[in-house]
């Protein structure tokens, strides 16, 4: 069996996801955004891939094009998890968050 097909036929919590090369060629597959419940744990993996890998591993402008391609619900709910998992991250990340979050109404927050 192929590498391919092996990662197809395992559930999603149990397959590799190559966040570096998503984050390389700046393009999230559409398997990973294809439902809800899919998304959101892309979303989880993400953030604990971004607080996890060296410095340098990736820069914002990258990390801005994967969360520009996700739902508007999944891009707050990256920087939520980022909060709730790295309080002291939303430091390093605070450009980026702030670019996000101005395109938000403010009862989404609420």
């Amino acid at each position: 069996m192929k590498h391919d097909q092996v990662q197809e036929e395992l559930p999603f919590a149990s397959r590799a996801v190559p966040f570096s090369e998503f984050l390389e060629c700046g393009k999230i597959p559409q398997e990973y955004t294809a439902s809800d419940y899919i998304a959101q744990q892309f979303v989880e993996r993400l953030v604990h891939y971004v607080l996890s890998v060296p410095a340098g591993s990736f820069t914002m402008p990258q990390l801005s094009a994967l969360l520009e391609q996700l739902d508007p619900r999944h891009q707050i709910f990256f920087f939520k998890r980022l909060k709730e998992t790295s309080p002291d991250s939303l430091k390093h990340f605070k450009q980026l968050y702030y670019g996000f979050m101005a395109e938000f109404h403010a009862l989404l927050f609420t």
